[in-house]
């Protein structure tokens, strides 16, 4: 198998639609493993290690949110949560536990490829190695820490630390406070936010902004229901308070 073919698992449970999504996920050079229960799908996580995980939220033995979970415990591979339409909580808690994207059922073919796409040019994948040279959307070579109030980030080491004691962060929390404090007093309209974190071609929900900001205040606000810090700028966007 050529090096930079892109493996993608498949976590789903229904057999005519697993068919369908490998074959065209096939025809567009990806190489698919499939799952159909959890379990099976942290089995075949750890042995395989893939480039991006389409993680259906309703499984058999183990749920897609505690399959996202444990994924994140192991790495920042890539994960797209799947949910049905009606199921707009599901999309919100997979954001909660670390997914990247999620796209609702029925979806077209074209803009599943296109996020799975986007996603992996924004992040790493499975073995550390960037799916984009330039590793993520808004970083121009950065080194130098900066600090905002107790707040400390530290691109080289990949550390924050709050009020003295160290917080990790997912990667795209990581890269959305780091752009915040390296902008500390200003107004980021909720565009800019989205087009320099998750790329100017994101076809995904802007509730995913939403949803890492609210994650964000839960671990830098000392009242996230109260913040002081991360501010909502009505009609705008957000601002880091200095």
């Amino acid at each position: 198998m050529p090096p930079d073919v892109i493996t993608v698992l498949v976590v789903e449970d229904e057999e005519s639609f697993v068919d369908a999504l490998t074959l065209s996920l096939q025809r567009d050079g990806f190489r698919v493993l499939v799952a159909r229960d959890g379990l099976e799908a942290l089995d075949v996580f750890k042995r395989e290690s893939p480039d991006l995980v389409l993680l259906d939220v309703m499984l058999p033995k183990l749920s897609g949110i505690d399959v996202c979970r444990a994924i994140r415990v192991l790495g920042t591979t890539p994960v797209i949560m799947v949910t049905a339409k009606t199921s707009e909580i599901d999309a919100v808690v997979g954001l909660e536990v670390g997914a990247d994207d999620y796209i609702a059922k029925p979806f077209r073919i074209r803009e599943l490829v296109a996020r799975i796409r986007a996603v992996l040019r924004r992040g790493p994948v499975a073995g550390g190695v960037p799916a984009n040279s330039t590793a993520g959307p808004h970083h121009e070579d950065h080194h130098e820490a900066v600090a905002v109030g107790d707040v400390r980030l530290d691109p080289e080491s990949h550390e924050v630390t709050i009020r003295g004691i160290t917080v990790a962060f997912p990667l795209k929390e990581f890269e959305l406070l780091e752009l915040l404090l390296e902008n500390a007093g200003r107004v980021l309209t909720r565009e800019v936010l989205i087009d320099r974190i998750w790329g100017h071609d994101y076809v995904g929900d802007t509730k995913t902004l939403d949803v890492h900001i609210k994650r964000l205040r839960s671990k830098v606000e000392t009242d996230p229901s109260n913040p002081t810090r991360i501010l909502t700028i009505r009609g705008l966007g957000y601002k880091y308070s200095r």
